[in-house]
């Protein structure tokens, strides 16, 4: 019986592997960030102004939901969802280039 439900959950293990495996690397998304100065105030590992990228991955990890959330928060910009100091709007980046961050705060912003 155990081996049933060890075979049924096979495919959903691959196809998270093959999901991480697909996740778009810093390297992928550091010329983004610099383009839109997003490193002045945050970086993967350390907090400076706002948060790192590291602990925004780990807040909306679980809940595919919230890369919509993050989309919007870095166009549109936000207020008291880190603290006092507010995140102002990035009307500039593309469509592809914020797709491509989100992707990549979504797997946890990989190195």
């Amino acid at each position: 019986m155990k081996i049933k439900y060890l075979a049924a959950c096979l495919p959903l293990v691959f196809a998270a592997g093959a999901a991480q495996a697909d996740a778009p690397s810093f390297e992928q998304v550091s010329e983004i960030l610099q383009k839109n100065a997003c490193l002045a105030c945050h970086q993967v590992e350390t907090k400076v102004v706002g948060p790192a990228y590291r602990e925004v991955a780990e807040k909306y990890k679980g809940d595919p939901a919230n890369a919509e959330l993050l989309a919007k928060h870095i166009k549109e910009g936000s207020q008291g969802v880190w603290g006092a100091v507010p995140m102002p709007p990035n009307v500039a980046v593309t469509d592809d280039d914020l797709n491509l961050v989100v992707d990549w705060l979504m797997a946890g912003a990989p190195n």
